[in-house]
């Protein structure tokens, strides 16, 4: 590395240095206890803190955890540490790992140490500052050490299960696909294009393994100071098996990229810049190295791959721009703080819930908001949380959770936790069969697939569900669906429709792709996408046939299983409507302090004052009621908390809509602007209003609760 790159350590990653010496000395060739030692921090390694250790006779490079309270799956240093040590082993160029320390008492977190490699290291992919020939031999050396990477023996380097092997490239489609359409604020009808594509043309050889880096570019490589080869590759963080074409494709993809086209700083395009090798060139040099035919198969589908990663990353990153965009020191310490508020309030929380609840929080900030892959959250057990029966968290536990992912647009989607597919996940787990399960369940569960729930029709009043006009008929050992179906949520994606209809209110599964079927439409809210959670669509059944093995717990059932799906889907909606709340909130602070208006802040207002001290309030009743909804949801199940569940749903809708109209107000035009995420969370809560039952049908439910109740005890008393 490049010692240049190397600055005082930043205050949050300070550590023991003296400490960090001790145990070294002894250890380590060039370390002893008398000897000046100084480190310094990398600018790279953000995710796992990089540092430059100097002593008088040598250099070292320290990789560390970052500090806090992390996830078992995340900054797992460890990994790192495991394949360099491989790699190093079989001669493949890498720092020589020296040691990996898993006592957090030397520094606050475990850490590895590798040699510290004298090179070059280009940020710039147009390599400035050489020759075109030069040029030319600094990337035929990188491809040649790919290929290098790609032919080694992965059963002789000790690496068993350090991968998910065959299927990557459908895991990076699906992955890709929902991260960019959870980010998406507006539709863009090229990338939904793109997206069907790819998951219309996966390669017919993705069983195909190799050890894969995952972001093999140039400014990943240490070249020697004065010869055209590869004397290090660095950041193993993402590397993983699985099909080597995407590793080959991703590092190419600037060469095919125009001209004009930047998608991210160090994803530029590379056309027209004198001595780089044409793709054509590099292939052939890459297919020597590793014998292989150099007619690549579906190479075109690799690059649409790779364009389309990079095209979901700088879109999750334009959302974060305006979403986030606040100083995540301070968002976090704020969240610490109330996280604290509630537990002090509510004990019923288990340690379990507690424990979980603290990981999101954390996995929020150190991998939601940059957009990592969702892969590690199932490695770090961070995923179906919604669901007892997977989680082990009860209600009470989930509602602090789902407040937290209510923070982000999209975050829910990132575990596993969004609507409807956890609603339709709890309809099989409670009433599914086994063959149902197994066909359904666990792809759902997995995140393989997508589901949407079709209730709701275009052209009764579905607030009363005897006004359904859907049609269920037995025909010998099938069933004839026939209707039509709006506002079907989850719909994008998805690969299974849950189909409800009254009368005998049944309920069945219906795959997408069956004969008769038709999406007509994506539906807009208040005339904008509203791709957030999978869009909704109108779908229309016109004499659709599936098997009779596909109804749900039998005919004339629905009913009951909506009554069990609905309580649990509710809570979720409504403690994600108070995090979304409290980040409304917080935009109107940040505001607030930083505008000015007639000589004076605007919270030096009184009236602004007031409206930041109201939404307060209105917050923090809604989250207590919330929370004693989800009590009673564990204590006495759905049924004998459909009062406190419908209470909620009017009281967290009507909170989220007026804190988010306050925040609105403050930001002025800016709030109903794209720039700013308000007018996109504000169409969200006013839909919450409706979804699930307007607050009409909720409060006559509530008055004949109430009643029932009064009147029990009036008797009681008699």
């Amino acid at each position: 590395m490049e010692d240049q790159t190397a600055t005082p350590v930043r205050e949050q990653h300070r550590f023991n240095t003296v400490n960090l010496q001790r145990y070294l000395a002894g250890k380590t060739r060039g370390v002893s206890n008398n000897d000046r030692f100084t480190v310094r921090q990398y600018s790279a390694g953000q995710s796992n803190p990089t540092f430059l250790i100097q002593t008088p006779s040598d250099s070292y490079v320290l990789r560390k955890k970052p500090p806090g309270m992390l996830l078992p799956g995340a900054h797992k240093v460890d990994r790192e540490y495991r394949v360099q040590k491989a790699l190093f082993s079989a001669g493949f160029p890498v720092p020589q790992p020296l040691l990996h320390c898993t006592d957090a008492e030397v520094i606050g977190t475990e850490f590895y140490l590798m040699e510290h490699v004298q090179g070059r290291i280009f940020q710039d992919l147009r390599l400035p500052g050489v020759s075109a020939a030069e040029r030319a031999a600094l990337y035929v050396s990188a491809v040649e050490v790919l290929a290098r990477l790609h032919s080694l023996d992965l059963t002789t380097m000790d690496l068993e299960g350090y991968g998910r092997g065959p299927g990557y490239c459908k895991r990076q489609v699906s992955t890709w696909t929902k991260q960019y359409r959870a980010a998406a604020h507006k539709e863009i009808p090229v990338m939904d294009k793109l997206s069907d594509w790819l998951l219309s043309n996966l390669p017919t050889n993705d069983n195909e393994v190799a050890l894969v880096h995952g972001d093999f570019r140039v400014d990943n490589l240490i070249f020697h100071p004065t010869e055209a080869r590869v004397v290090a590759v660095l950041d193993w963080e993402l590397s993983t098996t699985g099909q080597p074409m995407a590793d080959l494709a991703y590092f190419l993809m600037p060469n095919y990229l125009p001209s004009s086209l930047s998608l991210l700083s160090c994803m530029g395009s590379l056309r027209g810049v004198e001595g780089i090798p044409s793709p054509e060139d590099l292939i052939s040099i890459y297919c020597r190295c590793r014998e292989i035919p150099s007619s690549l198969h579906q190479l075109n589908f690799y690059l649409a791959l790779s364009v389309f990663k990079m095209a979901g990353i700088a879109q999750v990153w334009l959302t974060l721009s305006f979403s986030v965009g606040l100083s995540l020191s301070h968002t976090h310490k704020h969240t610490h703080t109330h996280t604290h508020t509630q537990y002090d309030n509510i004990r019923s929380v288990t340690a379990k819930g507690q424990a979980v609840h603290q990981q999101v929080t954390e996995f929020m900030k150190q991998h939601v908001l940059p957009a990592q892959q969702k892969e590690e959250l199932q490695e770090a057990g961070l995923w179906n949380l919604f669901l007892p029966a997977v989680s082990g968290l009860s209600q009470l536990d989930y509602a602090h959770i789902a407040e937290e992912t209510g923070r982000c647009l999209y975050a829910p989607d990132l575990f596993n936790c969004q609507a409807p597919d956890t609603g339709n996940m709890e309809v099989l787990h409670m009433f599914g069969t086994e063959e149902q399960k197994r066909e359904w369940l666990q792809p759902l569960l997995s995140g393989q697939i997508r589901s949407c729930f079709c209730m709701t029709e275009p052209d009764v009043a579905s607030s009363d569900a005897t006004n359904m006009e859907c049609t269920l008929q037995r025909d010998q050992d099938h069933y004839v669906v026939h209707g039509r179906k709006w506002w079907s949520s989850g719909t994008s994606g998805c690969e299974v429709v849950l189909c409800s209809r009254h009368g005998q209110h049944s309920m069945i599964l219906v795959p997408l792709d069956t004969p008769g079927v038709n999406v007509i439409r994506p539906l807009t809210v208040f005339g904008q996408d509203d791709a957030i959670h999978g869009g909704h669509f109108e779908i229309h059944f016109d004499n659709v046939r599936v098997p009779a093995s596909n109804i749900l717990l039998g005919e004339g059932r629905g009913f009951e299983i909506a009554q069990g799906r609905l309580g649990p889907g509710r809570l979720h909606h409504c403690m994600r409507a108070v995090g979304s709340a409290e980040w409304a909130l917080e935009l109107l602070c940040q505001r607030a302090a930083h505008r000015q208006t007639f000589g004076k802040k605007l919270y030096q207002h009184e009236v602004v004052a007031h409206w930041i001290a109201e939404c307060r309030l209105a917050i923090d009743q809604t989250r207590l009621l919330t929370l004693h909804a989800a009590h009673a949801l564990d204590t006495l199940g759905s049924r004998r908390a459909r009062k406190q569940i419908a209470m909620i749903k009017v009281v967290a809708g009507r909170m989220v809509c007026k804190v988010v109209d306050t925040a609105i107000q403050v930001y002025g035009g800016a709030g109903v602007s794209g720039d700013f995420p308000l007018a996109q969370m504000y169409a969200y809560a006013r839909t919450l209003r409706i979804a699930d039952g307007p607050d009409e049908v909720h409060m006559s439910s509530i008055a004949h609760l109430e009643l029932r109740d009064q009147m029990r005890k009036a008797q009681a008393k008699l």
